[in-house]
């Protein structure tokens, strides 16, 4: 397996990891601070080096990896949530790239949080009120919004909705990243053995 696709599939699992946190949040209310953590981090680092530079968190995307296997496996626990949410992410991931203007503003608007964690925890209530404001001032405003199923009496909560979209910031970012090594919407159909593989052997790692 090439190196490529380590890479590429490290990044699918990005997106998957965020989009798991976006289901619990969604049905359960609360959240698991360290792999919040990680998502939002990812968003943060702009110019890697890597792709490894994304994901410093190595446990966090374990779960990304998980559904892989689950979403693209031979298996039964394939959730039609998740694909729909994926789809949709990479929807409006084609639409933010394709927008000098909106990704010139989203740069902006990361480097503000830059700044504001000089003061305060990624995690924190305000940077995360921050990271869904990018989401819903830019991305939210570039196509058909993404429909989010969960527990009414959660999903009314300003907090919980900060933290989903939030979330969902981090999922197009890994969206960006994917894309930009090579990823395409046919490859999870045609290449669906070689992903599961190359996560699979991921886990192991």
């Amino acid at each position: 397996m090439s190196e490529q696709m380590f890479e590429r599939t490290m990044a699918l699992a990005g997106i998957l990891q965020a989009i798991a946190q976006v289901q619990h949040i969604a049905r359960h209310g609360d959240s698991d601070k360290n792999a919040l953590a990680a998502s939002l981090n990812s968003v943060l680092v702009t110019n890697p080096g890597s792709t490894s530079e994304v994901y410093a968190d190595k446990d966090a995307l374990k779960k990304g990896y998980q559904m892989i296997v689950a979403q693209l496996g031979d298996g039964k626990q394939k959730e039609v949530e998740v694909t729909r949410y994926l789809v949709g992410i990479l929807a409006l991931e084609r639409k933010l790239t394709r927008s000098a203007n909106a990704m010139g503003v989203l740069s902006e608007r990361i480097n503000q949080i830059h700044r504001q964690l000089g003061h305060f925890e990624i995690t924190d209530e305000q940077v995360i009120a921050n990271f869904a404001g990018i989401y819903s001032d830019i991305v939210s405003e570039l196509g058909p919004k993404l429909q989010i199923s969960g527990n009414p009496e959660f999903l009314k909560r300003t907090q919980t909705q900060q933290k989903i979209r939030a979330l969902l910031l981090s999922a197009m970012r890994s969206a960006v990243l994917w894309r930009q090594l090579g990823g395409k919407r046919r490859q999870l159909v045609f290449t669906r053995k070689t992903i599961v593989d190359t996560a699979m052997k991921s886990l192991t790692l």
